[in-house]
């Protein structure tokens, strides 16, 4: 039995297992525990591959389980996540959104269209599995992308210290906004630079040099808040990237 050929998929189950854990403290409603089980989920989605190709170990059924622990953790959760969102943008008791509240009056559909969110990173998924474009960049958002600018959303609720950003999370709006705009995103064919290093030339990385020098600016002064706008950089960035070449 070759042991080695097993482990990227333990770690892949790592990340289906901390998306599951998500998955079940986002319905809870703790959203600081939600958001530390998808980080943690995202980097056994990393290191899964970078150790299929160390160990020279890369296979079908490991790119198939990848795409269902992503499902998890950058589909269901975010989805979850931004219904919650919607649940207190509309002031709504909490027990009441899934149809009758407990006096058994009708509770508002509203919040299901967070779940726009799922079924666009599963569409997302599934065209990234047949897509033989994206083995160095990628077309469209990726869903972790998606879920991390979700995630942090009800974390500036928590933690956020300007009143400007707070409206904006606790607006039904604004939440229908960016449910379309990243469900969108995650499907368009928009090329998105890849993060990845060939090489640490300064000339040939100067995009990725920028982002990763503002990112870290932003995290220094905005702390939380710096999440979706670092991922909002990355799309503008690609965007202006991608008419400079024409």
């Amino acid at each position: 039995m070759n042991i080695k050929k097993h482990i990227p998929n333990l770690i892949t189950l790592g990340n289906l297992l901390s998306g599951t854990i998500a998955a079940i403290l986002a319905v809870k409603g703790d959203f600081y525990g939600t958001a530390v089980m998808v980080i943690l989920g995202i980097v056994f989605d990393f290191l899964d591959g970078f150790v299929a190709r160390i160990l020279k170990v890369q296979g079908e059924l490991g790119k198939q389980l990848d795409s269902l622990a992503d499902m998890v953790t950058s589909g269901v959760v975010p989805g979850i996540v931004m219904l919650q969102l919607f649940v207190n943008a509309i002031d709504i008791d909490a027990v009441g959104y899934f149809g009758l509240d407990e006096y058994g009056k009708s509770g508002s559909n509203l919040p299901y269209i967070g779940l726009i969110l799922t079924l666009a990173a599963g569409y997302r998924l599934a065209k990234f599995n047949i897509d033989e474009r994206q083995s160095d960049s990628f077309i469209g958002l990726p869903t972790p992308a998606m879920s991390l600018f979700v995630i942090s959303l009800p974390l500036i609720g928590e933690y956020g210290q300007s009143q400007f950003f707070l409206d904006l999370i606790h607006n039904k709006y604004v939440l229908m906004t960016i449910t379309i705009l990243l469900s969108f995103l995650m499907n368009a064919e928009l090329p998105l630079f890849s993060l990845k290093f060939k090489s640490f030339g300064i000339k040939e990385n100067i995009v990725k040099y920028i982002f990763l020098i503002t990112s870290i600016l932003f995290i220094v002064l905005l702390k939380v808040v710096a999440i979706p706008m670092i991922i909002l950089l990355y799309v503008i960035i690609s965007v202006f990237q991608n008419m400079a070449k024409g």
